[in-house]
């Protein structure tokens, strides 16, 4: 029997060559952000790349760094788990925290997971060797077991007096691997790898993550959101066959707002081109209600 993954998959590869990429153009779009993110920091390290001159390009890493000498980064959830840990946050954090925030409160907190985190290239591959193999699930277990280990790294972080994540976080790992050739890096990823693709589906990133769960808490508010259109929906459920996080499609809430609302939604861009009624786009919140008024007429 044909599973359901597999229907959406074949539709796409039953498509032409041209129409094919334009299916995934999220999927290009995406892993072109993430290389070229990895890209900035392995050539700032390894190549001196500069701008302008003598001011190196993007140096740190993801969860803390400055681009062109000027503007700098902080993963909050990072700088959190220092605070609790009791050290003092530099002035320069405390701004790069705040830059980071605010350009995640405005796009959407998970569009990180999709867009900017190495390791969701791995769970991809994972997932997407899961589909065409037959692997039957081992378990099911809730998503939100990822607020608990949350909660837990900031407990530990008090608790140890120091930023529990942060030494273990395979995407600090993944960084550290591809840009410095050093740490355990490679080990990591193979355990997640295998995590995923044997044991339990979308394991990490949909249930583990802790920093996906901060994000998926700061994406409530993002600007940039899926919209649903109800008038042309047929229900077919395409949509949710190739979402990772299909919690987030409940029809009955996508019709009461007009989009998807759920902040665990990371704007990866699977569903939108899948549709065949192309009931779900991107769009900006502001503007959502207005443009299903429009459709209404």
């Amino acid at each position: 029997m044909t599973a359901p993954a597999d229907l959406s998959r074949d539709k796409i590869e039953r498509r032409p060559m041209g129409a094919r990429l334009w299916s995934w153009r999220y999927i290009l779009l995406r892993r072109l952000s993430q290389f070229g993110l990895l890209l900035l920091f392995f050539g700032t390290a390894h190549w001196a790349w500069q701008y302008p001159a003598k001011t190196p390009l993007l140096t740190g890493n993801l969860s803390g760094s400055e681009f062109i000498g000027l503007i700098p980064m902080a993963d909050p959830f990072a700088a959190i788990q220092i605070f609790l840990a009791g050290h003092v946050l530099h002035e320069k954090v405390i701004l790069g925290a705040a830059i980071v925030l605010g350009f995640y409160l405005l796009v959407g907190g998970r569009v990180f997971c999709a867009w900017a985190c190495p390791v969701n290239m791995v769970t991809d591959l994972a997932g997407w060797l899961r589909a065409r193999l037959p692997i039957p699930p081992m378990f099911h277990v809730s998503r939100n077991i990822r607020y608990f280990v949350l909660a837990a790294s900031l407990i530990l972080s008090a608790l140890t007096g120091l930023a529990a994540f942060e030494w273990v976080s395979p995407i600090g790992m993944m960084h550290r691997e591809i840009v410095f050739g050093v740490g355990m890096g490679a080990m990591a990823l193979v355990a997640i790898f295998l995590f995923d693709l044997l044991i339990l589906k979308n394991g990490w990133c949909g249930h583990l993550c802790p920093l996906g769960g901060f994000w998926s808490l700061v994406g409530r508010t993002a600007l940039v959101r899926v919209r649903f259109d109800k008038t042309t929906c047929t229900h077919c459920g395409e949509c949710a066959r190739v979402c990772p996080e299909p919690q987030v499609l409940n029809l009955k809430r996508l019709e009461e707002t007009g989009f998807v609302s759920s902040g665990e939604c990371s704007n990866c861009g699977r569903c939108s081109p899948l549709c065949p009624e192309g009931s779900l786009t991107f769009d900006l919140r502001p503007l959502i209600r207005k443009h299903g008024a429009e459709e209404d007429r």
